[in-house]
């Protein structure tokens, strides 16, 4: 049996007054890629906010690794091994390439400095502009510097918010070559609007739908079900 890094059991949260997860349950397996899909407004970015604790369930279990982080306050949670990349990348504009990934490293030793040369092999952009502001990057590079910041450390898993929205393909395609590589040193749970990157990148796959999980399974059959795309992604 494969090792279960992340486990949410029947999860609600509230934003508000507004009950946005009413039921949200999911596995991510280690070293695969477990894609959360649906619509817009279903409810993906909230469970991804509840699972590092920038929002508390009201109701529900979360685990990593076998430990209860319900109750953690984020950077608690970020220093067990989780690393986050909102939608909308949350880089620092007015520092340099070099300093907002060196302010993300929890540690400055021997294996964030791999890391770190592992993430100008992936993406040569941001080496190029290692001294450059980060508000100077294209919208491409500066997705690449939110992704760089979160693999920087030494994550068990990767959380990563609509890594493709608004990219060039080329760009797209260059983002899916480097998610690929760092599959293989961490668990991604990723949530992607575009079907195409995310079959390409996907291991398994769980379909929210106004606030709980109504479907899960490997993401080889939700490619050929051709029913259950059009229902719950209009596709």
């Amino acid at each position: 049996m494969p090792e279960i890094i992340l486990e949410v059991e029947d999860v609600h949260t509230y934003i508000g007054q507004h009950h946005i997860l009413q039921g949200v349950s999911l596995h991510a397996r280690a070293d695969a890629v477990t894609v959360l899909l649906g619509r817009n407004g279903a409810g993906k970015t909230t469970t991804m906010r509840t699972i590092v604790g920038l929002l508390h369930p009201t109701q529900g279990a979360i685990r990593f690794a076998g430990r209860d982080i319900r109750r953690l306050p984020p950077y608690e949670i970020a220093r067990l091994g989780i690393g986050y990349v909102p939608e909308g990348q949350g880089i620092f504009a007015t520092l340099t390439v070099d300093e907002n990934i060196r302010v993300a490293m929890l540690e400055e030793d021997a294996e964030s400095r791999k890391r770190l040369e592992q993430i100008f092999a992936l993406f040569p952009d941001l080496e190029r502009f290692r001294h450059a502001r980060a508000g100077s990057l294209s919208g491409g590079q500066k997705q690449m510097l939110s992704i760089a910041r979160a693999f920087v450390n030494r994550n068990r898993l990767l959380l990563i918010d609509e890594p493709s929205k608004g990219l060039a393909p080329i760009i797209i395609d260059h983002l899916v070559t480097a998610l690929r590589a760092m599959k293989q040193q961490a668990t991604v749970l990723l949530v992607e609007q575009n079907f195409q990157v995310a079959s390409a990148l996907g291991d398994d796959f769980y379909l929210i739908d106004d606030g709980r999980t109504v479907h899960r399974g490997p993401m080889e059959a939700l490619v050929h079900d051709h029913a259950l795309k059009k229902r719950y992604l209009g596709i």
